[in-house]
Order: C-alpha cells, then structure tokens, then sequence
C-alpha cells in the first residue's frame, strides 16, 4: 500500500469552517428577517416606541335631489385593548364599568385574539374589544381609563336617518367579515362596511380614508406626546357626500301607498336616467339596523316571510304581461314584419292554438296603433308569428328568434341595465338555443312559444327594466342607465350614466308606439292614468298570470307625452288585473309627481288603495325571486 502525503486532518477542517460560515449565515440571515422583514418584530419594536392611533373619517353623508338630508353621522365609541400593555388590573371593576358580567369579558377578549375570527390579530398593536359604547359607559369608562393600562377609547361614528324610508333601498352598513378583511387591506378587525343598498355600492366613496396619530412612548411605556409634534400625523379624510336622484317625499308617499303590499314602484327621469322614486315593497326602517339591537333586528328581518331585505325593483323578476307589447310592436316595425296599414283580426283570438290566448272586447281587425291601446293579444301573437315564420328575410327560425332577442337586449330586457345597487338581477329573455334544447328539436315555430309575445311564457323582467323600456319610449329610441346617485361631491358619475344608450330603432317607430300608449291612456285599457287636460299620459296595462295564486297587477307610462319628464313602472303582487291597483298607484304617484299633492278629487282614490290589502300566501313568496340558472335548470 502506497504512502499518503496529504495530512488527513486537511479535508475535516475544510468541513468544519463550511457549517461555521453557514451557521453564521443562517444566523445573520435570521436578524435580517426579524429586525428588517418581519412585521411582527417590527411591530413589537414599533410599540414599545410608539402608539399609533388610528383616526376614522366621517362617513359621507347622503341627501336627496331637494337637498334634504337623508344619512348622517353620530358619535360612538369603541374599546380597543394592547394586550401586550396590559398588566394586572382590576377585571371586576372594569365589567361594572362597562356594565358586562365577567363570562361576557370572557368570551369578547377570546374572540379579539382567534386569529379565524380576526386575522389580523398581533398583542402588539390596539385591537377591538367592545365596540358602540354608549354615552353613559363612556363617560365611566373615562373617568376610571388610568386603571386599566392597554386600554384606550377609539372615538367612531355610526349611521343616523331622518325619515324612515328607504330601508332597503339605502342598505345598511355592519362591522366588516373575514372575507372584506382578507380581501381590502383598508380594513381591521372592527371596521364597519357598506354591507347593502347605496351603502354598498358606493362604498369606497363614503367611506373616506383612515389617518393616524402618532404617539412617542418612554421605556416604562406611558405617553410622552406627539412623535414630531405630530410631524407624521395624517388627518383623515372625511367620505363624499352624495347626492340622489330620489325625491324622498315622492319616496315616502309610495312607500304609504304601497303597504300592505308587495311589489315595486320605479319612477325614471328619462333625460338623465335619475332614479326620482324606488320603492320594494315592504321594506323597513334603516334605523333599526344600527346600535346594539342590530343583530336582532336583522334576524326578525330575515325570518320575515315576505322578505323585506330584498330589493324587488331590481331583484324582483316577473312576467311583463301586457306592458312588452310596445317593445314587440317596435321590433316588428323596425324589422319591417308590420307597418301603420297591417291589420290582424282578433274575432277569433290566434287561431292555431284554438282561439287562445282570449282578448278584450274590441274593433277587429285592427292596425298597431289601436293594438296598443286595446292591449290586442291577438294582434302580437300574429305579430311573432309572422317574424319568425319569414323565410324571405331568415334563413330559419332560430336566426329570425335571435334577432328578435338582440331587439330586446339593446332594450334592455335580458341583461344588467347596470344600475348603481347590489343584486340587479338580469330578468330572462330565452334565445333560439334555450328553445332547441327545451323542445328536443332545431325546426320548431311559433305557435310552441307564441304565448311570450304577450310577456308571458319564459319571459321575465324587473320593475326598472319595465321602466327603463317607458323610458325608452319616451326618448323616442335611447335611454341613460337608470341611477340613484346625481353627484358625488368632488368626483364626476361614472360615463355609463352620462351617456345615450341606443336601441337601433328609429325616433319614427317610438312615435307610433307613444301614440298607442297615448290612446291607451284616453280611450284603451288605462283610462284611470288619464290626468288630462293638465298632463298628457301615455300608459300600457299588464296583468301577468301567476300559477301560484292571483295574477300580478302592472302599469308602464310616462308623461306628458311629448317633452316628457318622467316614466314609470308599477307591479302589484297578485294585484289581479292592471287597471285594478297598478293604475290607480300609477295615476296617484303621477298626480304627486307633477302637483306635489293629490287633488280632493282623487281622495277617494287614494283612500281606496291606502286601504286595500294584497298580501298573497306565504308559499307564493319565492315567485319573484327566481335566477335565471335555476329557470334554466327547471326547464
């Protein structure tokens, strides 16, 4: 065996100095991350030098288009705890202060710490501990705060309303859940957010910007005063202010015609798409859903069931019955299917489905324009029937169907008008693949579907859609994007509500449509809408069938009938027929509208529906609130 020169101790020491300098890196690396990285020794290190003192903005405050004063703000206040200041103290005094048993500091201490519940959880920066704390608990707990070290008092405010209106219209804001937190890092544990109605969709303009204090701690921890004489401060900055298009006393006079009902008033100004009146019905004071009493009252509201929490003018989904036989007359129109000189009989109702749907009693045959204002079924049937059976002007069926829905989608009808509210529902409107898949075939015709030329069958729409489409009409061709919101201080609206959206039919066809509305309204269907001589109203009745008890009651107008300033849409759950509820509420809301006050000769008339009574049986009460997937999934 051959001598080794190389010292065999050489390779070990080589090993050795290696895992010492990667020890040492591991270890220098470690004090970088918690000296540099690392928010938690950062924090630790921060709080033992400073406090910072969160600073909440005054949340905006929201008035009506008249510059009444809807939402405001008063003040409230939170306990927030350090823990890691805490030290021994008396636990008992502190509950007779703050009026709690001992189980209730308990469980509210465990609840601030679980990291699931608050994850944004560290003993080293103030955390909340109780919030909404009366005037009187605060003013205690003030007086006795130099007991009890890590606590402090954070100064808040919580919502105030002045009318009880508009409930579920305004929304209501709740303290922020662990998807808002993991979400907006705008928000910690205790931070309230718009949680419904504008308060939700227009959070981010109302609810401002946080600043911060911050304070200058000595070794032992107390207080020594403003880091920088407050140098580093941030103020807050207060939210905007909002202004609405809604005229609270037209609010709240169609919320008193409205009760003891359910449904929906819209009311549009059609210039401009503002939103002057939108009234769900029920809905409830916004007061209760503020204070201590907040979880109880929701749950009250929850278990009611007639569901005043949702929004049925823009949730709601029902047959549009009658009030779609303007936009059919249009499509026709446009797509040259009818002119002013086509004439359909109505003598036997529509002859290839036996005689149904039946009609009223009226001249037959007849032209559009008296279709209109006698609610024709006939006339519409025959209308759809000739669209979608053309072979000169589609290929088939399913391309003559699909233009037909490409009508109503630039209508609106089938689609997210885009409204400034949470939960706009989209409404339904079947195109020819919906149809081959129900049917099991690609050749099939109208007389398998003839009953949504009416607005029944699978057809369902919104109150606004139904208002909007008034709208429509009363523009002569486009509409603005209905909103509730007319200006947010300091900011532009978005450009979706400032500009024309176009239908693709001409201002001509919409005149011979407002002047079937117009003779609907003076000798037709919806006599009771009329208000002339003072205001010409053009107006169409709906009554749509409900398999689950009696039909709804429906009214679309606007008025005056040239240079018009307002349309409008009303719904009446199993209202029975249009002319019966729709239209009476319709001619009221208008008569407030134009006069403010409703003259002594409609007293009558207003004292009849203030006293009429429609609440349907509880099991009807998912009707309107359907989606279009499980419409979809049914079929």
């Amino acid at each position: 065996m051959g001598y080794n020169s190389e010292n065999p101790y050489a390779k070990r020491k080589h090993i050795i100095a290696l895992i010492a300098v990667l020890v040492m890196v591991v270890y220098i690396s470690r004090l970088f991350y918690l000296q540099i990285l690392s928010p938690q020794y950062r924090e630790f290190a921060d709080s033992n030098a400073f406090l910072r003192k969160t600073l909440y903005p005054a949340r905006g405050a929201i008035y009506d288009r008249n510059g009444n004063l809807l939402v405001y703000n008063q003040a409230t206040y939170d306990v927030m705890m350090v823990v890691r200041e805490m030290g021994e103290f008396d636990t008992l005094d502190f509950c007779n202060t703050l009026n709690i048993d001992k189980s209730t500091y308990l469980m509210l201490e465990a609840d601030m710490k679980d990291r699931r519940k608050n994850p944004g959880y560290s003993s080293y920066t103030p955390q909340l501990f109780m919030s909404q704390l009366t005037v009187e608990q605060y003013g205690l707990l003030q007086e006795k705060l130099y007991k009890f070290p890590g606590i402090y008092v954070q100064n808040r405010t919580r919502r105030q309303y002045k009318y009880p209106n508009m409930g579920v219209i305004l929304g209501y804001i709740a303290e922020v859940d662990k998807n808002a937190l993991e979400s907006d890092p705008y928000y910690v544990r205790g931070d309230y957010i718009g949680k419904s109605g504008i308060e939700s969709s227009h959070e981010k303009d109302l609810r401002g910007e946080k600043g911060v204090e911050i304070w200058l701690r000595d070794a032992r921890g107390r207080l020594q005063g403003r880091y920088k004489d407050g140098a580093e401060d941030k103020a807050p900055v207060s939210g905007r202010d909002l202004t609405l298009g809604i005229d609270i006393d037209l609010q709240a006079y169609g919320e008193y015609l409205m009760q003891n009902k359910i449904g929906s008033i819209v009311m549009i100004e059609p210039k401009t798409g503002e939103i002057v009146c939108i009234v769900s019905s029920p809905s409830y004071d916004p007061a209760i859903l503020t204070g201590k009493d907040f979880g109880r009252n929701y749950l009250d509201l929850e278990r009611n069931p007639y569901k005043p929490l949702i929004n049925r003018a823009v949730a709601g989904m029902y047959p549009p019955g009658s009030t779609f036989k303007p936009s059919q007359g249009a499509v026709f129109m446009k797509e040259g299917i009818i002119t002013l000189e086509t004439r359909y009989s109505c003598f036997h109702g529509y002859p290839p489905l036996g005689g149904r749907p039946a009609c009223h009693g009226h001249a037959s045959p007849l032209s559009i324009v008296p279709a209109l204002a006698t609610s024709c079924n006939s006339f519409f049937c025959y209308g759809l029937s000739a669209m979608l059976g053309n072979r000169e002007k589609y290929a088939d069926v399913n391309e003559a169907f699909d233009v037909w829905k490409s009508y109503l989608s630039k209508m609106g009808y089938g689609e997210k008008l885009g409204v400034d509210l949470p939960s706009e529902k989209k409404g339904f409107i079947p195109n020819s693949k919906f149809y081959n898949k129900v049917l099991k075939r690609t050749n099939w015709n109208a007389h398998n579907i003839i009953s949504i030329a009416i607005g029944q069958g699978e057809i369902l729409a919104t109150p606004l859609q139904i208002a909007n489409f008034a709208a429509i009409v009363a523009n002569r061709g486009y509409y603005y994007v209905p909103h509730v919101v007319r200006e947010r201080k300091g900011a532009p609206l978005d450009t979706l509500y400032t500009r024309k959206h176009y239908t693709g039919i001409e201002h001509s066809i919409f005149e011979i449509i407002a002047q079937g509305m117009a003779n609907a309204v003076t000798g037709g269907t919806c006599r009771t809408a009329n208000l002339l001589p003072e205001i010409e109203v053009c107006g169409k009745t709906g009554t749509s069938q409900n398999p689950h008890g009696d039909d709804h009651s429906l009214f679309m107008g606007f008025a005056p009938k040239d240079n018009p300033r307002v349309a409008i849409a009303v719904i009446v759950e199993n209202g029975r027929f249009g002319a019966s509820n729709a239209v009476p509420i319709g001619r009221l809301m208008l008569q407030k509208f134009f006069n403010d006050s409703i003259p002594e000769t409609d007293k009558w008339l207003e004292n009849r529906i203030v006293n009429t009574t429609i609440l349907p049986h509880i099991y009807s009460r998912e009707l309107s609130i359907v989606d279009n997937d499980s419409l979809q999934n049914k079929k």
